[in-house]
């Protein structure tokens, strides 16, 4: 044996002692905290994420994703007046608007297991994922993850609790497919940009 393999040999020797018994491969897998899972399933999916500790943080991030894109004084659209200002304050175009080149929205989940956004008629309005455009812009807190899909239908419930939103849908799909997987036949790829503010 070489010295090399002697030495490095000794190393992972005492190495594995100090790490104590393997774990029985039928635990069950380690969950991930639901903020990490979601990102990494988010990501995965070609969703842009920019982390915002702040309103004003949310702003320039904003003005940011305009610069990068030259939005600036061009057409969107957004069924939030909330949302409007800050239309309004980069001279950008929402009413009515012939060729709007994005969607400034919030969203009333992220679920964190498939990495997607969950929307309904107060953010997309009666509008098909076909008949929004092909960029999205979508501000979303820290407290909207949740876990899975019926974690974000029940928090629906709880939000509206007698007059129910319609339209209620996910996208996670963000960049085109790169294979023909019967799975991904009828879904709209949306270039989408979240803004995720902490307020927890």
């Amino acid at each position: 044996m070489s010295f090399f393999k002697k030495i490095l040999g000794g190393l992972f020797a005492n190495s594995s002692e100090l790490l104590g018994p393997k774990e029985s491969q039928y635990l069950p897998e380690k969950e991930l905290p639901i903020d990490e899972e979601f990102t990494f399933n988010f990501k995965n999916n070609g969703g842009k994420f920019l982390y915002c500790e702040t309103e004003t943080e949310v702003q320039d991030t904003f003005v940011s994703i305009l610069m990068e894109n030259d939005w600036f004084e061009t057409e969107a659209i957004t069924f939030e007046s909330n949302l409007i200002p800050m239309l309004k304050d980069n001279r950008i175009n929402y009413n009515h608007p012939k060729n709007p080149l994005f969607l400034l929205t919030t969203c009333e989940s992220l679920i964190a297991d498939e990495g997607s956004i969950l929307f309904s008629s107060k953010q997309v309005s009666h509008l098909k994922p076909l008949e929004l455009p092909n960029n999205i812009v979508v501000i979303a807190t820290t407290s909207q993850i949740t876990r899975s899909k019926s974690d974000g239908l029940r928090e629906i419930k709880k939000k509206y609790q007698t007059v129910f939103p319609t339209n209620i849908t996910t996208f996670k799909c963000f960049e085109p497919s790169k294979d023909d997987h019967f799975l991904n036949y009828g879904s709209t790829p949306k270039n989408l940009y979240l803004l995720l503010l902490e307020d927890l």
